[in-house]
């Protein structure tokens, strides 16, 4: 519904009933009509209208009766009843009138299709500076009122699925809260997420995938009940809002929509698609009293679920470790930032020696973080917070700072470093070790940088490039953790790494397992044949020792030799150097 206040026209008035028509000129009656439109005069005093011959083509099936007054015209207009005389009230005093201009629907009964009415007329005022008289035309106005509802509509709901949009859906969904705290009701709110979209894009293209989004769209929205709510969250999400919703019926419903959308293979322009979707959900107000709350809990539920496996349903609960585990994950956090603002990471050492002799060959870097008692956290504290919470790459590069502020105090040792995963791939890093690695000549032969085995396998050519600015360094490369993953040997030839670690999992136990024998056994006789040193982690005694010293293994590290500490023990273990093969 508009009103606009046009200015004062006082040299045009809209078509009377009768006006003098001019030989050879067209009937501007004739023109009116076929415009679909119809002029008026309304005396206010008297309430009266007067129309043009032909006001039946803007108001059809209206009896005449009907739109013979102000009063019975308005009877018929909706949504605003009283917005013809709104617009003269409204209207500044004028004593030669002034134009007007609304818009307005117009029909007979509730059944009835709604006729849309562009009015703009001019009104006179009387002695009082009130309005007496109107005189104008109406239009036909529906192309533009359809227009604008389609506008308002594209506003509203998501252009692919015709479902709310993601802003309109979460209004809704804070609709809902508020109505279930008004009358003590619940709801749910559940996360549909299509598995595997990405594998559907690549194998299929993007428009095979938004066929597959529609598609979920439309079965779950014939399973709906009146009054629920749905809406595209994401990409590849639904948001649903299932009113008066128990515990027990949000579970029924869940395996209701997933059955649905799984049970028969999907049509495509480009064929037939096998799809799952899973689905997480929260009821509220009893797990979820805002709508950050709601989403977060509901997103939550639908990565457990993916997780478990696809298609399936997962319910937001309480969790006393999950709630416990994050308190701690915010709190050293906090402490994370804090150490790198105030220098408090620093690192310990932990030797690695040659198996024959036990002398030290290098040491490798562990980070710590002195807390404000003095007391230190170490890294299986320090690092998975570090590398879930996306602070890992600050951590790193203080790490590298520190190491190599060692290398060059100590010309004669050699360190090794652990890298994270996002790391490998961090310009930031490879400026900060090009540019110390330039300040500090002859660092980079003394620095050992071990990557893990996972790592290592999860894209072998992006790796291999890293591997090799490294050792255009002149720096070593290990893998760490070896075995934990499945890392070829072939592809450990590919990169070129010059150290395997093996996993200290596979050692620790070599005494009692034959089969943790027969494996770092093995691993070691085919490091060798490729010319690739080997370390063995977490050795725990001289029995263990022994054997891997029989089986040819380089160095070893552990419990036996020495656990990580602040001090520098190379001050007085003068210069280890690492053996080389060839």
């Amino acid at each position: 519904m508009t009103v606009e206040t046009l200015a004062p026209d006082h040299t045009a008035r809209p078509p009377q009933n009768s006006r003098p028509q001019t030989v050879g000129q067209p009937d501007p009656e004739a023109i009116i009509e076929r415009l679909g439109q119809a002029a008026f005069v309304w005396d206010i005093a008297s309430d009266t209208i007067a129309w043009s011959d032909h006001v039946s083509v803007v108001f059809p099936n209206i009896p005449a009766e009907a739109l013979a007054t102000g009063d019975g015209l308005a009877k018929l207009i909706e949504p605003v009843k009283t917005i013809r005389a709104t617009a003269l009230a409204n209207a500044s005093q004028a004593t030669h009138g002034e134009v007007y201009q609304i818009e307005y629907g117009v029909r007979l009964t509730a059944s009835a299709p709604v006729q849309w009415v562009e009015e703009t007329g001019c009104w006179t005022a009387g002695p009082d500076g009130k309005p007496i008289r109107a005189e104008g035309v109406v239009r036909i106005n529906n192309e533009r009122h359809a227009r604008d509802e389609q506008l308002r509509r594209l506003a509203q709901n998501d252009p692919l699925t015709g479902e709310l949009n993601r802003t309109n859906l979460i209004a809704s969904l804070a609709e809902a809260i508020e109505e279930a705290g008004r009358y003590r009701t619940s709801f749910a709110f559940m996360m549909i997420g299509v598995d595997h979209l990405a594998r559907i894009n690549d194998s299929f293209g993007f428009d095979v995938a938004d066929e597959v989004i529609c598609e979920i769209a439309r079965r779950v929205r014939a399973r709906l009940r009146g009054g629920d709510v749905l809406g595209r969250f994401s990409g590849n999400k639904l948001g649903l809002i299932l009113k008066n919703c128990t515990v027990e019926a949000m579970n029924i419903a869940a395996e209701r929509f997933l059955l649905a959308i799984r049970e028969e293979i999907v049509p495509t322009t480009s064929g037939p698609v096998s799809i799952t979707a899973s689905v997480g959900a929260v009821n509220v107000p009893r797990y979820a009293r805002t709508v950050d709350e709601v989403i977060n809990r509901a997103q939550e539920a639908l990565e457990s679920a993916k997780s478990r496996r696809a298609g399936s349903f997962g319910s937001w609960r309480p969790n006393v470790e999950r709630d416990a585990q994050r308190r701690v994950n915010i709190r050293v956090t906090d402490e994370i930032v804090t150490a790198l603002n105030e220098r408090r990471l620093v690192t310990a050492f932990e030797p690695v020696v040659h198996t024959d002799s036990r002398q030290p060959a290098f040491y490798e870097c562990l980070v710590r973080m002195q807390q404000d008692d003095g007391r230190f956290l170490l890294a299986p504290d320090i690092v998975p917070v570090a590398e879930k919470l996306g602070l890992i790459r600050l951590v790193d590069h203080r790490v590298l700072e520190l190491a190599i502020a060692e290398l060059a105090a100590s010309p004669n040792v050699q360190l090794s470093l652990n890298i994270s995963p996002d790391t490998t791939m961090d310009p930031d890093w490879w400026s900060s070790i090009e540019s110390l690695m330039r300040a500090h000549p002859g660092v980079a032969q003394r620095l050992i940088v071990e990557i893990t085995e996972t790592v290592a396998i999860q894209d072998v050519d992006d790796v291999r490039g890293f591997v090799t600015r490294l050792k255009n360094f002149g720096s070593r490369i290990a893998i760490d953790d070896f075995g934990a993953g499945y890392t070829s040997f072939r592809n450990l030839r590919k990169l070129g790494v010059d150290i395997v670690k093996i996993d200290g999992a596979f050692v620790q136990n070599i005494v009692h397992s034959a089969d943790d024998r027969a494996f770092c056994q093995t691993l070691i006789d085919l490091a060798h044949r490729l010319d690739i040193q080997t370390v063995a982690e977490w050795v725990q005694d001289e029995t263990a020792a022994a054997m891997l010293r029989e089986w040819g293994c380089d160095f070893i590290q552990g419990r036996l030799i020495g656990l990580a500490s602040a001090e520098r023990p190379w001050a007085q273990d003068g210069a280890p150097a690492i053996a080389a093969r060839g």
